[in-house]
């Protein structure tokens, strides 16, 4: 058994394929960055490609650049980037809106399939501890139609199978759980699912470049997910939409902007929705954050999800060993599975003082996050974490942890963002 060490871990990082990559992102001195899977580190090339845009393309091609610059394709273009790590095919993915637009458009558009197929079918399953956001969407989806439509959320992936029966129109899960990093079954579930006449909405927000996903493989039916957490493309970088072939063209989603027009610049004033996944724009598009999207995307090409998810778990893995044996006095409980087909990215321990703990160990350098209830969340980004950095990241955990100063009142004090 190898002896854990500084040193042993120099070594790792000294044979680590994927090293050079971290040299493409502008990560701060001193900054041990653990939340990744919240905000994704600033690639090099994001701010010359940012001003580029706004000196150039705005600046001195203005309007022109919507054909000269290519920024009318670009969601179609990046969605072409970024399918394979999502296992979609070529003209099947779609950056754009945020993630909750962009479940509303695929939720809306799931339940008026099934409308069809089975009027009967009426409710939406989810878990109760899906991101909030996809629950809200849920709802207020559910009040628009008032066509008696419910939300009906379970407990545990445990209790998925008995919830989803006969008045099911919607699986609406999410493939990598935001507090306890717990990785779905994606195939498994979806057999489940249409086995009953079910159709299944993944979210993909905690999955997309952090894991390999294999949505056509799954046979999946809809996938929604952001591209500022692994994916790297920056604050509020635009969202992204797949939808299964088979089920694209079938009816359009309910907002039917001009981007979404087969033919927007006829300017007809009937709404005829373009074929494929073009239909699932609707307005025009933050061109300067889009472009950086692309940034990330450009990392993600020099290597493979298969080497990225070997290293993940191998750094997973040491976080929590070293957590587990080097804190083992302190009242810390390992909520993530440790089951690697059950592991996304991310590590959460419990702690009866997680927010203080967290907010103690951001003034000592080491970034991670905070979620109820009582969760410290540490993600973990293949492309720049190194695994000297995981050995540092314990030992001020541990510091902090042994010293108590995370009990000092001013780590307490809730600021605005958690």
């Amino acid at each position: 058994m190898t002896t854990l060490t500084r040193a042993h871990c120099q070594t790792l990082d000294r044979d680590d394929p994927l090293r050079a990559l971290r040299e493409q992102f502008a990560l701060p001195e001193g900054v041990i960055y653990l939340d990744g899977n919240s905000l994704g580190a600033r690639p090099r090339a994001a701010a010359a490609r940012a001003a580029e845009v706004v000196s150039e393309e705005w600046g001195n091609g203005l309007i022109r650049s919507w054909n000269t610059a290519g920024w009318f394709d670009l969601p179609r273009r990046l969605g072409n980037l970024l399918a394979p790590l999502i296992g979609a095919g070529n003209d099947e993915v779609v950056v754009t809106d945020t993630t909750s637009i962009n479940l509303f458009k695929v939720l809306a558009a799931a339940l008026r399939v099934q409308r069809q197929r089975d009027p009967a079918r009426r409710v939406i399953v989810s878990e109760a501890s899906n991101f909030p956001t996809d629950l809200y969407i849920a709802q207020g989806l559910a009040d628009l139609l008032q066509q008696g439509y419910e939300v009906r959320l379970v407990n545990s992936p445990d209790e998925i199978d008995a919830a989803v029966g006969a008045d099911t129109a919607v699986l609406m899960l999410t493939h990598v759980n935001y507090k306890t990093g717990e990785m779905l079954d994606m195939a498994g579930l979806t057999e489940l699912a249409h086995a009953r006449g079910v159709l299944t909405v993944w979210d993909l927000a905690h999955s997309a470049g952090a894991v390999p996903v294999a949505l056509n493989v799954a046979k999946a039916d809809y996938a929604i997910g952001c591209t500022y957490k692994y994916l790297n493309g920056g604050p509020g970088s635009p969202a992204f939409v797949w939808v299964a072939p088979a089920l694209r063209d079938q009816f359009w989603q309910p907002l039917s902007g001009w981007w979404g027009h087969g033919a927007p610049f006829a300017m007809s004033p009937q709404y005829e929705p373009a074929q494929g996944i073009g239909r699932f724009l609707c307005g025009t598009q933050p061109m300067t954050s889009l472009a950086m999207v692309e940034c990330g995307l450009d990392i993600f090409a020099q290597t493979s999800m298969t080497a990225l998810r070997a290293k993940s778990l191998k750094l997973t893995d040491l976080f929590i060993e070293l957590v587990e044996a080097r804190c083992a006095t302190h009242p810390l409980s390992l909520v993530t599975p440790r089951d690697h087909t059950k592991r996304g990215s991310q590590v959460s321990f419990a702690h009866p003082d997680a927010y203080a703990l967290v907010a103690a160990l951001i003034e000592r350098g080491v970034i991670g996050d905070y979620r109820e209830p009582g969760i410290a969340r540490f993600g973990f980004t293949p492309l720049y974490t190194s695994f000297t950095e995981v050995w540092d990241a314990v030992e001020i955990i541990r510091d902090v942890l042994d010293s108590g100063v995370y009990r000092d009142a001013r780590f307490a004090v809730r600021t605005a963002v958690t």
